[in-house]
């Protein structure tokens, strides 16, 4: 096939102020450079996104660099290689990188990873056996320490993230699994994925629909994909030296301005809890072992997985909104 010269891409056109909007990306089209040694150009299949991508869009000091207007943005992708200049990889190969965003990019070969498409699908290796797996598993077992026999609360569960830990907590024993979604049809789909109770965050206060999920016995774990009011909850509903792994607080991205505490703070020294935050980042060391798990819970199908597929490049900005708004059931994705 013959190589092309250009490719398109979503570039950061201005800085939203709440809410993204479409006017804060451009489609724009770039001359590819020339392969160097070492490096390998990459037909994007899928490419993600994620709620982490909002904080990036802001001009602020992160964890992660934020995005330069007028610039591509990047993030997690799949794509086969169409072209190599790396004695580690050959045409023909499919791998995962950081490159999305466009539809082909030239990549460094040190920053992919091959991936096995006889084993499971290209986009499975953005989701439940990439980095939203290996947030899940590692937030879960590693953060929040999670034991056999632990009631677990967790928010957001019908997204890319959720939706696996719940799975994975009641593939290692959980003694209950609550979860919280934003509209009836994630609800039924959580009861379909294993959680023993489930509601609607829309249909009154989040404490006393949790009090009620929870019963008697409380909660021991709070996987906290949401933050506010749904962290103001899980604080009242947790046991005594209760654990919370702080991964995303997707109520809050889109505030213009600053968000208060929950206001029940002070319960966490009377109740002995831990509330730790984590990056995914951190966690890679674990990644092995998350392979291994996963990689068998879905061949005896202990864990299945979600997909809201988007088509098309120029209709990024759109899903990257719609994810936003809680539109997608679990991984939500850009075929491209």
């Amino acid at each position: 096939m013959s190589l092309p010269a250009t490719a398109r891409e979503i570039q950061l056109a201005s800085r939203p102020v709440g809410r993204p909007v479409p006017g804060n990306f451009r489609l724009a089209e770039a001359r590819l450079p020339e392969l160097r040694d070492g490096e390998v150009l990459v037909r994007n299949l899928f490419m993600s996104v994620d709620p982490y991508m909002r904080g990036r869009m802001n001009d602020v000091k992160s964890y992660a660099a934020p995005f330069a207007l007028d610039k591509a943005l990047d993030g997690g992708a799949v794509g086969e290689v169409v072209a190599s200049r790396s004695g580690g990889l050959k045409e023909g190969d499919v791998v995962v990188h950081s490159l999305g965003w466009r539809d082909y990019a030239v990549v460094d070969a040190a920053a992919t990873k091959t991936v096995r498409t006889d084993l499971a699908p290209a986009s499975a290796f953005l989701g439940a056996l990439g980095m939203t797996g290996l947030t899940a598993y590692a937030g879960l077992l590693k953060v929040a320490e999670f034991s056999p026999g632990d009631a677990v609360f967790v928010s957001g569960a019908a997204g890319a993230v959720g939706s696996l830990v719940g799975q994975i907590a009641k593939a290692m024993g959980a003694s209950r699994v609550i979860g919280s979604a934003g509209s009836p049809a994630k609800v039924a789909r959580l009861l379909e994925l294993g959680f023993d109770a489930a509601f609607d965050y829309h249909d009154g206060p989040v404490r006393g629909q949790l009090e009620k999920a929870a019963g008697p016995g409380g909660i021991d774990v709070y996987f906290d994909n949401v933050g506010g009011e749904h962290l103001e909850a899980a604080l009242a509903v947790l046991n005594v030296g209760g654990r919370v792994a702080m991964c995303g607080a997707i109520a809050q991205y889109n505030s213009t301005e600053p968000t208060p505490a929950p206001r029940n703070l002070m319960l966490a020294i009377g109740k002995q809890l831990t509330l730790k935050g984590f990056l995914v980042g951190g966690q890679r060391q674990h990644a092995a072992e998350f392979a291994g798990k996963m990689a068998g819970w879905l061949a005896d199908g202990t864990v299945r997985y979600d997909e809201t597929i988007v088509d098309g490049l120029e209709n990024a900005p759109q899903a990257f909104m719609d994810l936003l708004d809680g539109a997608n059931t679990g991984k939500m994705l850009v075929r491209l």
